[in-house]
């Protein structure tokens, strides 16, 4: 007996085939299909363009902003001319004799005898550098600005505690000059992009480099090689190149801010060089600026800063701190009389624990007070005669 096929399992058939045949063509064009889609395809913009890109193009635009105002500072001093003569010399009299070679100077001529980077802050030419790069009286200086003009300049102040200098344009301005502003140092991050712009080996002139924050509030010896050095505390470590002549450039972030000043790099090692925070260097600049000089705020005492080995070794209650002392004779007392400190009654032997809620265990007492200005109210939290008490204190000027 035959069994007739209906119309619906015919219909049912045909559609099962028809999928076998659509699914066998995809998996063989599958390759181009997928190419396809995502050529058509309609992405947001932001996934379109490329991060890489968009970073670089960023780069060169806050680099051609900041070019400008990042110069190149010239040491210039006045060296001897020597020159070399011969001597005659006859020990045998008629004998014969022979010209001995000797050498005398002969007047002097200014020469190029050094140099390193800066950068203005002030379009009527105030420009900051490294101390370091300005320190000898009896030189000359100028700037080289990128577009090839020179100027005359006069250091306004050295910082007697920072490798910092303030100098000022001695000469008429041609016009107003590009400036850098100060950014945000005390909110990086490690990793965070940052850019180097230098006179590099005082000898290719706004050199840049680019790299990242490696490491934060660094304490560091810095040595100028001549047999001179220094404690820099709380300084910014980069792996942006640092070369020598690049010292007193700018440490920029990629809004073009000024978030430090390059100090030091370090021998011996690749990409870890130093850059003093912008906010210290600001203080120095609103300084010169508003009284012609550095002015220091103080609190009027002498200290030496706690750790756990001078507190076990001395059987001082407190392992970090500042803990005032005298100097060793009537001349240098612990407190200073008519100080702010004297007028909270702080004495020698008292340990001063925190400033503003900060603990002077990783930072010294100096380091946080770089960052006050002269008039500001303060807390201390003070370890007195065993016992801990908060006292509120006004920064007065440093004498």
């Amino acid at each position: 007996m035959k069994k007739e096929i209906s119309v619906a399992q015919v219909a049912l058939l045909s559609s099962f085939f028809t999928l076998i045949l659509i699914v066998g063509i995809g998996f063989i064009w599958r390759g181009e299909i997928a190419n396809y889609l995502v050529q058509t395809a309609v992405l947001p913009q932001n996934l379109v363009e490329s991060p890489l890109v968009s970073d670089n193009d960023q780069l060169v635009k806050t680099i051609e902003k900041v070019n400008p105002a990042v110069v190149s500072v010239v040491v210039i001093k006045e060296v001897p001319i020597y020159e070399r003569y011969y001597e005659t010399y006859n020990p045998f009299g008629s004998f014969g004799g022979f010209s001995v070679p000797r050498v005398r100077e002969n007047g002097a001529q200014e020469r190029e005898v050094g140099g390193g980077s800066g950068f203005i802050v002030s379009n009527d030419g105030m420009i900051v550098t490294n101390k370091h790069v300005v320190s000898d009286p009896d030189a000359r200086y100028s700037v080289l600005l990128n577009n090839g003009a020179s100027y005359d300049v006069e250091v306004l102040a050295r910082d007697p505690q920072l490798d910092v200098a303030i100098l000022q344009i001695s000469e008429p301005l041609e016009s107003s000059l590009s400036f850098i502003g100060f950014g945000d140092s005390q909110s990086l991050k490690q990793g965070q992009t940052v850019i180097a712009i230098g006179n590099a080996l005082a000898e290719f002139r706004n050199s840049v480099s680019v790299g990242v924050v490696s490491g934060l509030a660094r304490s560091i010896t810095a040595s100028d090689g001549m047999g001179s050095s220094e404690q820099l505390d709380q300084v910014i470590q980069t792996d942006a190149a640092i070369n020598p002549g690049n010292s007193g450039g700018p440490l920029l972030n990629v809004k073009g801010e000024v978030i430090g000043v390059n100090v030091a790099t370090s021998r011996g090692a690749d990409n870890i060089g130093f850059a003093l925070p912008a906010h210290v260097v600001k203080g120095v600049v609103e300084s010169v600026r508003e009284y012609g000089e550095i002015i220091r705020p103080y609190i009027g005492v002498r200290y030496i800063m706690l750790n756990e080995r001078i507190a076990e070794n001395n059987d001082i209650p407190s392992s970090f701190g500042a803990l005032v002392v005298n100097g060793g004779s009537v001349q240098e007392p612990a407190v200073i009389d008519g100080s702010p400190a004297q007028k909270v009654g702080i004495t020698e032997n008292t340990i001063i624990l925190a400033i503003d809620g900060v603990e002077l265990s990783t930072v010294d007492l100096a380091t946080v007070l770089r960052s006050r200005s002269v008039g500001d109210v303060i807390e201390l939290r003070l370890l007195q005669d065993g016992v801990e008490r908060t006292v509120e204190l006004q920064l007065e000027k440093a004498q």
